[in-house]
């Protein structure tokens, strides 16, 4: 899903990047290349669940997996339901 506009809340991906230093730093970090960083932001491409896990720890938690698949992380990590950000 894109993030297009004000109203909508800031891209997770774009959070992840501050968080440690660049959208190239976070490339870096996971082991991907920068344009598949860039789909991901602007949503080309889902961000698949393990990057997800691997973000949330590369942020200490700034960036949630939550944050990262709002549409379905129930279904991907159910034991998440109920319990609240750190």
């Amino acid at each position: 899903m894109p993030y297009i506009g004000s109203h909508m809340k800031t891209n997770p991906i774009i959070q992840a990047g501050e968080a440690v230093g660049g959208l190239g730093v976070l490339a870096r970090i996971l082991s991907v290349s920068a344009p598949t960083v860039s789909q991901w932001k602007s949503g080309i491409r889902p961000i698949p669940a393990e990057r997800c896990v691997e973000i949330e720890q590369a942020t200490s938690g700034q960036v949630t997996r939550k944050d990262l698949r709002p549409d379905d992380w129930q279904q991907i990590w159910p034991e998440l339901i109920g319990k609240k950000a750190a």
